[in-house]
């Protein structure tokens, strides 16, 4: 994984939890009845993640709950260093870890992931798949990620255009994906953080349906819970034809440090799991 190169660009100290304002909604959509989503949001760790399981019903939902379980055990780093080498502990672990569910099953199981990592005024953003990565920052929306699909590779290659991509029978296929090879390919942006940058962590049933510049006028609708909820509520509208999940993350160093920082794994708040399976996502 190419995460060694940001290792001495990125360091430094101090909790930075109470600076963020984060809101995540996630529906399994108007076509399926399982949700293969799963999401984390961890403001104490500086981890904020969406991954998009793949398998079919149990086995897709088995997936990215697998991915999220990994990530859960990140706890708090002491620098920047440090957070991006438990990262990539945790995905090879959960990459092995689906190889063998895979391998018991006799089927490929596997899931995308996108991971917003932040750390003082520092943030990283590391994939695999199609799920994605956006950035809202001065009224101007920049999609970081960038899709691992067959239709993407077909675009770079200049063996498609893009009038031909919106219409290609294999625009959905990915080419990358945790678990399904026996090491995991990721790729890496990073960058320093401004005052009011919001960024938009989802699945791909949000962007089959809501394009980037819908997503850039729904951002700037009240607080990120507000946000999120809007945009999967956008989505329900048109259909909702996959699972849709929805992560924001604003950045405010205005906002109180006592502010909630509590951790949400997979749509729920830890220590509401027992007590609300049904909480976090939209009915």
């Amino acid at each position: 994984m190419s995460t060694d190169r940001l290792y001495s660009e990125l360091n430094g100290s101090a909790d930075s939890a109470g600076l963020f304002d984060v809101g995540a909604t996630s529906h399994p959509g108007k076509i399926r009845q399982v949700n293969e989503d799963s999401y984390f949001v961890a403001p104490t760790s500086g981890v904020f993640a969406v991954a998009d399981g793949m398998g079919g019903h149990e086995g897709g939902a088995l997936a990215s709950s697998t991915v999220v379980q990994f990530l859960e055990s990140i706890g708090t780093p002491v620098s920047a260093a440090d957070l991006l080498a438990r990262l990539e502990d945790r995905i090879l672990r959960a990459n092995s870890a689906l190889q063998e569910i895979a391998q018991e099953r006799g089927k490929i199981i596997g899931s995308t992931v996108a991971i917003l990592l932040t750390y003082e005024d520092h943030f990283a953003c590391v994939w695999s798949g199609d799920s994605r990565i956006y950035r809202v920052r001065s009224a101007t929306i920049t999609q970081l990620s960038r899709d691992h699909t067959e239709v993407r590779d077909l675009l770079e290659r200049g063996l498609l255009t893009a009038e031909e991509a919106r219409t290609w029978p294999r625009k959905n296929v990915i080419t990358r994906a945790i678990g399904v090879r026996d090491e995991p390919e990721l790729e890496l942006e990073h960058g320093l953080l401004e005052p009011g940058d919001t960024f938009i962590i989802c699945s791909d049933g949000l962007t089959g349906h809501v394009d980037d510049e819908e997503i850039l006028a729904y951002a700037g609708r009240g607080g990120s819970q507000e946000v999120s909820d809007g945009l999967v509520n956008l989505t329900l509208e048109r259909g909702a034809a996959d699972n849709v999940t929805v992560v924001v993350v604003r950045f405010d160093p205005r906002r109180p440090r006592d502010s909630d920082t509590r951790v949400v794994l997979g749509g729920r708040r830890a220590e509401d799991q027992a007590a609300a399976p049904g909480a976090g996502t939209l009915q």
